[in-house]
């Protein structure tokens, strides 16, 4: 695995890798994909792109405090999404932005080490 640790807060949920189909978020080994935010991870059942289910994702990110920014990781590569899920994201007040799940990674750290309210919707790869 690959490190890109920032430098933030050891209380915040830094990706620290990923690979091998999971991830090493605050120091924690997650398998499969992951719904990630500055307070916490969890794991997520999406595999694929085809398998987002718009609902479940908006009820789990509810739970985050001022979110402004989902980064959707879709794996190795970017993948298409259904269009409403961006719809039902921007009536919760929330921007979508979608790469493959390194750029996601990488991104995330960034603007959580700016303070900025994200979560990231990673699929593993």
């Amino acid at each position: 695995m690959a490190d890109i640790t920032p430098p933030v807060s050891s209380e915040s949920q830094v990706i620290q890798g990923y690979g091998d189909g999971g991830f090493r978020i605050a120091g924690h080994d997650f398998d499969g994909s992951v719904i990630v935010t500055a307070q916490e991870t969890s794991a997520w059942s999406a595999r694929s792109v085809e398998d987002i289910d718009p609902k479940q994702l908006i009820s789990t990110l509810s739970r985050a405090a001022e979110l402004n920014i989902l980064l959707l990781g879709t794996g190795k590569s970017i993948e298409p999404l259904e269009p409403g899920l961006r719809i039902m994201l921007r009536e919760q007040g929330i921007g979508l932005d979608v790469m493959d799940t390194g750029a996601a990674c990488r991104t995330f750290n960034v603007l959580l080490a700016e303070g900025r309210s994200v979560a990231a919707a990673l699929i593993g790869t």
